[in-house]
């Protein structure tokens, strides 16, 4: 079950996430300092110029009841200014004094960080255990709907389901072109969601900015009042579906901690951090620069204690909570990976195997249906008992998608509408596979 397939309208469930992440009706509420809120609304009159409460609001997503008490002492100590109505009738104008605009380089200086409000590193804990993957109930019914329209062996069916609902990690090897890439990526949408991502959170004094477009897909775009409107959840957070961070041999230890832009002055979380509550899919284990041993020792810990250890450029270390379906995906054999002591730690290992002909012919009048190519049982037949066993090749899932698209470019060469002929197999055959010279 994806998120799409849930009522994300209903109002019951609409009110039950909200209470996990309540909007604040005061600054004490927010758990933040009054005076960190007033250096980031400096750092937003900043870069922005002008702004009324509403609009300061929307920028730093926290309710007028917080943001106009700090207006109110900033003016008081001469930072802000009020500089009268708005011209569309949105309110008074409020922006930097001279004392002000020191105060916000000064502030920029600490930190660069400019964006939505941030969320205490407890109340992010909370939040991340409250919608663990772990509770994430996958039944039979469940994995058999995501693939009913997929060639796929029963046996490995039975497999991937109890991975998912375990919400442990899960080791998955095979050869190449057997769809472990394609089949992984589906199993992020048997995780119940949607769930809360915060735009960051606050490790003592700094800012770890948390959400990424790239990764977090909000699940609507309707907005709140952010001035007058007391319900709802806090603003701080965006209801998303669950994350689907995907890595392959570019991945570098680096990208497994926080990273300082020493510029801006400004901290990323690193990737798992941004895979909370969804799946993190390192593809292609072994392809890295690093030796596997090292990638993979990086995940005993939080795999066994799940929370992970980070720490700030200042040398402070942090705890947070590790959480999510972590998959190790390789065309490699485990055992040239990884010891069997780690091998162990992962309860679900799973090898995707190559196909017999019965599905194999199956997923090819798939693919067929699916480029509009008409299947012809003389040129399937004549491939299966002519061209693979000459080609001595073993039957892949990869294999239909890529040559029947190959079959498709040779007839749109030759002005003509996608047609499964001998002549076309047999120019898809020769383009596909690797052929030395003296081969025929």
């Amino acid at each position: 079950m994806d998120a799409d397939y849930l009522s994300l309208d209903e109002p019951s469930l609409s009110v039950h996430r909200a209470a996990r992440c309540p909007r604040p009706h005061n600054i004490e509420e927010t758990g933040l300092d009054t005076y960190f809120i007033a250096d980031l609304v400096l750092k937003h009159l900043h870069h922005l110029g002008n702004q009324t409460l509403a609009q300061l609001s929307k920028n730093v997503c926290l309710p007028g009841a917080v943001v106009e008490p700090v207006l109110l002492m900033l003016r008081k100590e001469a930072r802000v200014e009020a500089k009268g109505a708005d011209s569309g009738g949105q309110g008074i104008r409020y922006a930097l004094t001279d004392r002000g605009f020191s105060a916000a380089l000064d502030a920029l200086s600490r930190d660069g960080y400019a964006g939505p409000a941030p969320v205490p590193l407890d109340d992010y804990a909370r939040l991340i255990r409250a919608q663990s993957v772990s509770d994430c109930s996958v039944t039979s019914a469940d994995i058999r709907r995501l693939f009913q329209n997929t060639v796929l062996e029963e046996s490995l069916i039975d497999q991937l389901g109890p991975a998912v609902h375990s919400g442990r990690a899960v080791f998955i090897y095979g050869p190449p072109g057997s769809g472990k890439s394609y089949i992984t990526r589906q199993l992020v949408k048997l995780l119940n969601g949607p769930i809360f991502v915060p735009y960051s959170i606050l490790v003592g004094g700094s800012v770890v900015a948390i959400f990424d477009p790239e990764f977090h897909h909000p699940v609507n775009r309707s907005e709140q009042d952010p001035v007058h409107l007391m319900d709802g959840h806090d603003p701080r957070y965006q209801l998303c579906h669950r994350p689907e961070v995907v890595t392959g041999g570019e991945l570098t230890m680096d990208l497994l901690d926080l990273t300082f832009d020493a510029d801006r002055k400004q901290y990323q979380a690193p990737l798992q951090l941004k895979a909370s509550n969804g799946m993190f899919l390192i593809d292609d284990l072994g392809r890295q620069k690093m030796p596997p041993l090292s990638l993979l020792n990086r995940w005993i810990v939080p795999m066994e204690e799940k929370r992970d250890f980070l720490h700030l450029r200042a040398g402070q270390h942090f705890a947070v909570p590790f959480d999510m379906l972590l998959v190790f995906s390789t065309n490699l054999n485990p055992l040239d990976l990884a010891d069997e002591a780690f091998l162990r730690r992962i309860g679900h290992k799973i090898r995707f195997n190559t196909l017999e002909s019965a599905p194999y012919l199956q997923l090819w009048a798939q693919v067929c249906e699916q480029y509009g190519i008409e299947n012809n049982p003389e040129v399937t037949r004549y491939m299966m008992t002519e061209l693979y066993p000459m080609q001595g090749s073993a039957l892949l899932p990869c294999h239909p998608r890529d040559l029947l698209s190959l079959v498709s470019d040779y007839c749109r060469y030759r002005g003509e509408p996608p047609e499964l002929s001998i002549e076309a197999i047999r120019w898809a055959w020769k383009t596909y596979f690797v052929q030395f010279a003296d081969e025929r």
